[in-house]
């Protein structure tokens, strides 16, 4: 036992300073764990091969881990990701498989290993974009929106991936399949769901009053449905996930997110350190050209069938070209899918080695991409033309001098708008979303499609003679490149733009920026502004109350729900 403790004591040593090194690389831990398990496998260090209690830590991370994504995978999901997402993340899991296995087959891989890895290649990772999205301030932006959205959708096909593959046992055959295991499978589902529909609320509600004992009920949920599937002859990663999707409807799957994840941290940390240790070098010197294949395939392919999905909805260019970035590496699902697939006997352990070296190095490329994707994108936008509707420009019908343009409609976009009324001032609204053009359409609101990074379109709104203009956009560099083209040919203008960041805010004062709205800190200053008016004065709060009841029902009417799904996934 003492030895055990020592030899994990090392590990996790030795997982703090590799991916210390991740974290100054700006890299996903995660590939800093992989790599702690490469340096304590049998090729370095050698303490961590065969080791039954790291195996078993590994094992209670997996189940942490879905059942945290499963905590957040409601029914409502499907209608909040919208039809976009929906389209483009089963368009590209579909051409994605389909390529990727045509792309095996081609390498030599037998029929049954090529659509493992096919499959394998079609998941990416919503833990690392949310946490790239999140680190770029991107979230709220149209892209991050529809890249989540698109993502969940993933996660979704994703379960019911291991959930076909849990269900099929080495040499089982399909009358056995059909007959016993599905048919066990719908009661056992059909049961659980009935006792987390009928009896679960009432129970969350009680335990909810204990913080201590809400974390160990989730724990012992997880566990009691992750040990039941394995005992029915599934598996433990569906049970996990499953006990997740039955809490996701509570009102306090957050909190019950928030109280598990350092939990589930340091487990999952053990995951992808044993994974690392089963890497076998002989086999990627073996597959060095499939890796290097199916790894550009990841990095280029997909993101180029996202922005050819997209495209076809009408997008720009640019939001197409950002969001496909966000697919161009594989996802722990891959990686767990693969596992599945060796313990139920269909794949040799060499593709281990295969995969997760696909994904080391698809995280550590897209990482990069995706942090400095808007530098990337002025170096190669000309080329993306053919990503584009050619008639976008020829829809554009810009008749007269407009004294006001607001830049991107939102939830702060509806009330400026409503300002621009009062003033009397014609108006004209901008958004590259053309969800967004064609409701504001129905309410015959001037308005284009198009993007503030096309010159040709800035050159069309005749800027030296607007009055004011407002961009609700929260991008830094796409508000600088506004307002210094404005100046250029108005330097009489009112520009208000949005920053998040105080030294942005202070960035775009010293381009030119009339005033630059901070909605995290004005939100407090305007708290503070009716406590210190009306004090403990309720009838003063009771006014406030009805007047922003009433704008957010106006708001509700002309579709400003903005749903924002999977915000506080991590």
């Amino acid at each position: 036992m003492a030895d055990i403790f020592i030899n994990l004591s090392i590990i996790v040593l030795l997982a703090v300073v590799i991916s210390g090194i991740m974290r100054l690389l700006k890299q996903p831990l995660l590939i800093g764990y992989i790599l702690t398990g490469i340096a304590v496998g049998p090729y370095f260090l050698n303490i961590a091969t065969s080791t039954p209690i790291i195996e078993t830590f590994s094992q209670i991370g997996i189940a942490l881990l879905l059942f945290m994504v499963g905590l957040y995978l409601n029914p409502r999901v499907i209608k909040e990701v919208g039809k976009v997402s929906f389209i483009t993340g089963v368009g590209q899991v579909l051409f994605t498989s389909i390529i990727g296995f045509f792309i095996a087959k081609a390498l030599g891989f037998p029929n049954i290993t090529s659509f493992y890895i096919a499959v394998a290649l079609t998941f990416s990772s919503t833990i690392i974009i949310m946490k790239l999205l999140s680190d770029k301030e991107a979230i709220d932006t149209l892209y991050g929106k529809i890249s989540i959205g698109f993502l969940i959708v993933q996660d979704l096909i994703a379960i019911l991936a291991l959930m076909a593959i849990s269900s099929i046992s080495n040499g089982a055959d399909i009358y056995s399949l059909l007959t016993k295991t599905l048919l066990k499978g719908v009661v056992v589902l059909f049961a659980v769901f009935i006792v987390s529909y009928l009896f679960l609320p009432r129970i969350i509600n009680r335990i909810a009053k204990s913080q201590e004992f809400l974390l160990l009920f989730s724990i012992g949920w997880c566990f009691a449905l992750a040990g039941l599937f394995e005992y029915l002859g599934f598996s433990l990663e569906i049970g996990a996930l499953l006990a997740g999707v039955t809490l996701s409807l509570s009102p306090y799957h957050q909190e019950m997110n928030s109280k598990m994840r350092p939990l589930r941290d340091f487990f999952i940390v053990l995951f992808f350190i044993m994974l690392g240790s089963q890497m076998v070098f002989g086999e990627i010197s073996k597959h060095w050209i499939s890796i290097a294949v199916f790894s550009l395939f990841i990095l280029i392919g997909n993101p180029l069938i996202v922005m050819i999905l997209m495209g076809s909805f009408g997008y720009t260019k640019r939001s197409s070209f950002l969001a496909g970035l966000t697919v161009a590496q594989i996802s722990e699902f891959s990686l767990i899918l693969i596992l599945l697939g060796i313990k139920v006997g269909h794949l040799p352990l060499e593709i281990l080695s295969l995969v997760t070296s696909v994904g080391l190095i698809t995280i550590a490329g897209s990482t990069y991409m995706i942090l400095y994707a808007e530098k990337i994108y002025p170096y190669i936008s000309k080329y993306l033309f053919v990503f584009e509707k050619k008639n976008i420009k020829k829809e554009r019908n810009i008749k007269k001098q407009y004294d006001a343009v607001l830049f991107g409609y939102n939830r702060i976009g509806f009330s400026i708008l409503n300002s621009f009324k009062e003033i009397k001032k014609n108006y004209l609204v901008v958004d590259y979303n053309p969800d967004t053009i064609s409701n504001l359409l129905k309410f015959k609101i001037p308005c284009i499609y198009g993007d503030i990074d096309d010159a040709e379109l800035l050159n069309e709104l005749s800027l030296n003679k607007i009055q004011l203009a407002v961009s609700t956009i929260p991008d830094f560099e796409t508000n600088f490149l506004l307002i210094e083209n404005i100046r250029l040919v108005n330097p009489n203008a009112i520009i208000i733009v949005r920053a998040h960041q105080i030294k942005d805010a202070l960035e775009l004062y010293k381009k030119g920026a009339s005033y630059v709205l901070t909605p995290h800190f004005l939100g407090g200053e305007y708290v503070a502004k009716m406590i210190r008016e009306d004090k403990i004065n309720l009838k003063g709060y009771e006014e406030e109350k009805q007047k922003h009841m009433k704008m957010l029902l106006d708001m509700l009417k002309k579709g400003q729900e903005h749903p924002e799904v999977e915000k506080n996934f991590k």
